[in-house]
């Protein structure tokens, strides 16, 4: 299968996002009839004495007897600020009115953080617990997610239960963890936006002795190169003028996801053979570590996403 680009040459301007929190509950400004619910708290089992808070986006044209398709985005309070780069309930309302994605379900979650009740003060700050959930190769989040948060929700919303009609994203250490979660579940998520991904060693812990006691997503490539092939579609974007520190090169790590997934499928034979393929977008650009440049490729990663009948139907 060809690996599709939308403008791998593509040039964005860089900004940084806006601090301001937004209003717990707000209707989408140029589509009255669609909603934004919550925050909600969320306790978890699998990560004891953490609070997270998730944020419900209802389409205008939600019908519970044709459940749309879902978009879970990570950092949920970076995602739904008015102020800030992503704007992401405005950008679906926009694509869904316009006909350029299927009516669809938005989930933005924060992090966990330690404590009884989620801090009322840390506006777009993360939350103590990031590292532990977005950065660990392990299975933990990915339970968290599908079997305490999408429970949490559908409990009052309804929506797709195919893979091909769900995405999962995020940027810098949730795209991480939404590879994750796609990565280890793709009979759930078949799709995933990453952006600026810490594909770094971020969730690497060493023993007294200087063994690895965790690892971190820059193992990533490696596994790819020599794991089966999920059946997964995935957007990547970073920038030049990414982080370079202890942790690693993101721009370097971004460009290794690529590589190794390029190679994974022409070593997959012909098309592929009959199994499955990675289906991969790429675009770098010259942005830092920030959310601009999401914000900006948003609407055309989705499109892209949700781009044949399958993804459409209802």
């Amino acid at each position: 299968m060809r690996t599709a680009l939308i403008a791998a040459a593509m040039i964005v301007a860089n900004s940084s996002a806006a601090s301001a929190a937004p209003a717990p509950s707000q209707p989408i400004a140029d589509r009255a009839a669609s909603q934004l619910y919550g925050p909600f708290e969320l306790h978890s089992r699998i990560y004891p004495g953490t609070v997270r808070r998730y944020w419900v986006y209802v389409p205008a044209d939600y019908d519970p007897a044709r459940p749309p398709n879902l978009l879970l985005f990570q950092d949920g309070q970076r995602a739904v600020n008015p102020g800030g780069s992503l704007k992401i309930p405005a950008a679906l309302d926009g694509l869904i009115r316009t006909g350029g994605i299927p009516s669809t379900l938005g989930i933005f979650v924060t992090p966990g953080h330690r404590g009884a009740h989620y801090p009322g003060d840390l506006g777009m700050n993360n939350p103590d617990h990031r590292v532990e959930e977005y950065d660990s190769l392990s299975d933990d989040y990915a339970r968290l997610t599908l079997d305490e948060l999408l429970p949490a929700v559908a409990k009052r919303w309804r929506f797709a239960n195919d893979p091909r009609r769900r995405a999962i994203g995020g940027t810098s250490s949730g795209a991480i963890a939404a590879w994750t979660v796609a990565w280890r579940h793709p009979d759930q998520f078949r799709n995933v936006l990453s952006f600026i991904g810490s594909y770094t060693s971020i969730g690497l812990t060493l023993a007294p002795d200087g063994t690895p006691r965790t690892y971190g997503g820059d193992t990533y490539p490696g596994l790819i190169r020599k794991s089966a092939i999920r059946p997964l579609r995935i957007f990547l974007q970073d920038g030049r003028n990414d982080l370079d520190n202890e942790h690693g090169n993101w721009f370097l790590a971004n460009q290794q996801m690529l590589k190794a997934l390029e190679w994974a499928n022409a070593h997959a034979g012909s098309d592929c053979g009959t199994g499955p393929c990675y289906d991969i977008n790429h675009v770098w650009t010259d942005g830092a570590h920030s959310d601009a440049d999401a914000g900006l490729l948003l609407p055309d990663a989705l499109r892209w996403i949700w781009r044949d009948p399958a993804s459409r139907t209802r």
